[in-house]
């Protein structure tokens, strides 16, 4: 994303500080959130798996065929909301009463960061992913029951 806004040769001359910061905050509150909800889904579609493991006749339901597990699917989303909701709250709290070049300087350095810029950029096709699995890949277990 850091490729959609300019970038000047000195900080003090960066436009749109808050603008690049804020979405940059809120982008890694979704991605935390994401991957926070991934593992705390996998790990609850695994418990799951093991309890059903003692009785076999529940073992080879359809609901537990699909891929990915509509529960792994849910706590992401849940999971990158929350995060972004999260940081949309804590951005404000640490930003709180600093000045505008201080709003700048943070913005320039993540637009110069060429590491920034590659996870960026991953981040954004990670979403895309994201978004088709959750729209595609659930349409069975929606539609199914």
């Amino acid at each position: 994303m850091s490729h959609l806004f300019p970038h000047t040769p000195y900080a003090e001359d960066q436009p749109l500080a808050h603008t690049i910061l804020t979405t940059h905050v809120l982008f890694r509150g979704f991605q935390s959130g994401a991957a926070v909800g991934l593992l705390l889904g996998s790990a609850r579609h695994s418990l799951s798996l093991l309890r059903q493991r003692r009785s076999p006749s529940l073992l080879y339901t359809p609901s537990h065929l699909t891929f990915p597990p509509a529960t792994i699917v849910r706590s992401t989303a849940l999971g990158a909301v929350v995060g972004t909701v999260l940081m949309a709250v804590a951005l404000p709290g640490r930003m709180w009463g600093r000045e505008d070049i201080e709003w700048r300087d943070r913005s320039w350095r993540l637009l110069e960061n060429k590491g920034q810029k590659e996870v960026d950029a991953w981040g954004v096709l990670g979403a895309g992913v994201g978004a088709v699995v959750g729209t595609v890949g659930t349409r069975g277990v929606v539609e199914g029951g």
